[in-house]
């Protein structure tokens, strides 16, 4: 059976892979029995090191083919410290707001991991056990990944206003070309961070921070190291790699030097409202327009209030959608009971769009959604919904396809900037004491 692609485990953003270098920096596993202590307290909770240890293993193997990649251990063993610092103030948000993972969730999106790596959920599990990767513990982490996905998008991503005005701006901002889209740019980059509210001596710090990085990047040293070594970005530990974007998906601070930069190059150093950044251009391609993906749907919408629970939402939709798929016919019964006012009256209609129109938990259903089929009853900002996808089609119109481009990069680049704000604003405000260097 082939090995399973360690770059291919990652769910939803960098933690599983802030896992790998410990066991280097605090000594050999293979030699030595070590005791455990606590390296941080994070709030009411704490970090274990056997905790970090586990999470280095991961991280070690990712650069198993590429050791010359990895800066000085002490800083690597510092970096995946943070990184575990942040998520754990993040679960315990989580925690205190009620988010849970049920075991049906994780289940399916464990068969999901193992599918995408075209194997079985049991050849998925012995791969992971034959590269040293405890099953168990990669399953909590996978837990862990949803539930700071569902947090995220119930504090950013079902907040995010976008206005026609600022659709229209990015539309008719010719001069930019931002929606052009005649070149996509693989970008790597450092984030020097600045406090939400920072004391005297603090921006001079973090400048006089910048300059040092920028000058070692300039003058030729591996760019993946220092990223990793320097950087307070969330995806660090990930050499910053920002995957491929377009000009209207690049925060503004990259816009202003990008288009004079050529492959290989490392920028000036940038300031935005979260830090200074200084990044290098690692690729650029010619990229073609492409037809919109489409669908067709239709919904019912149940809203909760001081007489109608979740609960007694959730039932009244499961109902609904076994009376359906026992012959009563849809329109009807969503004209009876939606409250959806702009789509009720038809019968719970709604015209061809493209996903991304609708709030993250609608595009989520739909875009999980084979056509002719019905969700299970779910929940957004605006109540329960269920939805059935009748069709989804290629269409080609370029001044709507465009709008809806510029309303999803709008969203995306939203979304990049409000989680940096949040996390520094969680940290900043949260009781933490790193005892990595000390003994207790």
């Amino acid at each position: 059976m082939n090995m399973i692609n360690i770059k291919q485990l990652r769910l939803f953003t960098a933690t599983l892979f802030t896992s790998a270098l410990l066991a280097f920096a605090f000594t050999s596993i293979a030699n030595a029995t070590l005791l455990d202590r606590i390296v941080a307290v994070v709030e009411n909770d704490v970090i274990m090191e056997s905790e970090v240890r586990q999470r280095v293993n991961v991280l070690l193997k990712q650069f198993e083919g590429n050791p010359e990649a990895l800066p000085p251990q002490d800083v690597i063993v510092e970096q995946v410290l943070q990184r575990l610092i942040v998520e754990r103030l993040q679960l315990q948000l989580a925690e205190q707001r009620g988010i849970q993972v049920d075991e049906l969730s994780l289940d399916q999106t464990m068969r999901d991991l193992a599918k995408r790596n075209r194997v079985t959920l049991e050849q998925f599990r012995e791969a992971l056990i034959k590269q040293g990767i405890d099953y168990i513990a990669y399953r909590d982490q996978v837990r862990n990944e949803m539930l700071l996905d569902q947090l995220r998008r119930r504090i950013i991503d079902d907040d995010i206003q976008i206005s026609e005005s600022e659709v229209n701006e990015l539309v008719t901002k010719v001069d930019k070309d931002l929606l052009k889209k005649e070149y996509e740019y693989n970008i790597a980059h450092i984030l020097i961070a600045v406090p939400e509210n920072p004391k005297p001596g603090q921006i001079e710090k973090s400048q006089h921070r910048a300059s040092l990085v920028h000058d070692r990047a300039r003058s030729g040293n591996n760019f993946s190291k220092l990223v990793i070594a320097a950087s307070d970005a969330q995806d660090a530990l990930q050499g910053g790699d920002l995957g491929w974007r377009n000009t209207a998906q690049l925060p503004e601070v990259f816009l202003q030097q990008i288009d004079s930069m050529q492959v290989g190059d490392i920028s000036r150093i940038g300031q935005s409202a979260t830090g200074y950044h200084i990044f290098k251009l690692l690729d650029r391609r010619a990229i073609e327009n492409t037809m919109v993906d489409q669908v067709l749907t239709r919904h019912i919408l149940i809203r909760t209030n001081a007489l109608v629970t979740d609960e007694t939402a959730e039932r009244k939709l499961k109902d609904l959608k076994r009376r359906i798929e026992n012959g009563d016919d849809f329109e009807e019964l969503a004209r009876a009971n939606s409250e959806d006012p702009g789509s009720a009256v038809s019968g719970g209609n709604m015209d061809w769009t493209v996903s991304s129109n609708f709030v993250p938990k609608f595009q989520e259903a739909v875009d999980n959604l084979e056509p002719k089929t019905i969700c299970e009853p779910f929940q957004s900002r605006f109540g329960w919904h269920i939805v059935e996808v009748l069709d989804k089609r290629k269409h080609d119109n370029s001044q709507e396809a465009m709008r809806v481009e510029a309303r999803e990069q709008i969203r995306q680049r939203k979304i990049e900037e409000e989680t940096e704000l949040w996390l520094r604003q969680l940290r900043d405000e949260s009781y933490i004491e790193n005892r990595l260097h000390t003994s207790n």
